[in-house]
């Protein structure tokens, strides 16, 4: 099947490649019950050298860029309570972490979660993190620039290979809450 998107030799339906993903992105896929069927996600294997987007859009396609988005792990503080949470926003903006999501959370603080945490609460590898498959009872924060997307390129739960999602099907993801400015253009105040 041809990709949608990017410059791939094959794009197959997740469905058929469960065993390329990782248990918690696989599981989230057997169990997928949105209005977008979860054959219509689509698995695309790719180099893990490339994994980063700057050097990945120049392997697979510079459309790429504007129809990407980074799964940012986050962790809000307020006294001794903390918050893990997911952030889904397109790879040409930025996160507002201090503004839109430390106000969502009701956090007093919030920040990047260590590489660690990101990695051993969501069973992923870092730099492939996906919003398909977190534990149960994260806020999953998707900006509504990456809903409005007919297909958007996201990690698979490792650097190698990646997921095209049909924008719309991140609104459906468990926990998942659309916000208008979760992401911003690199330097607006």
């Amino acid at each position: 099947m041809r990709a949608p998107i990017g410059d791939f030799d094959h794009a197959t339906p997740v469905t058929d490649c469960l065993d390329e993903l990782t248990g918690p992105v696989a599981a989230a896929v057997r169990a997928w019950s949105g209005g977008v069927p979860a054959d219509r996600i689509l698995y695309v294997d790719t180099d893990p050298r490339w994994a980063d987007t700057a050097v990945f859009v120049e392997h697979y396609g510079r459309d790429l860029l504007e129809r990407s988005a980074n799964c940012v792990v986050v962790a809000g503080r307020r006294g001794a309570a903390s918050t893990l949470a997911a952030c889904v926003v397109l790879s040409t903006t930025r996160l507002d972490v201090n503004g839109v999501v430390r106000r969502h959370l009701g956090a007093r603080k919030a920040s990047f979660a260590p590489m660690d945490t990101a990695t051993g609460e969501t069973g992923m590898e870092y730099g492939g993190i996906t919003p398909v498959g977190l534990p149960g009872g994260w806020p999953v924060l998707v900006d509504a620039a990456v809903v409005d997307l007919p297909y958007v390129l996201v990690g698979s739960g490792r650097r190698r290979g990646k997921l095209l999602v049909p924008g719309k099907a991140f609104a459906e993801l468990p926990g998942a809450v659309v916000l208008e400015g979760l992401g911003t253009e690199p330097g607006a105040a």
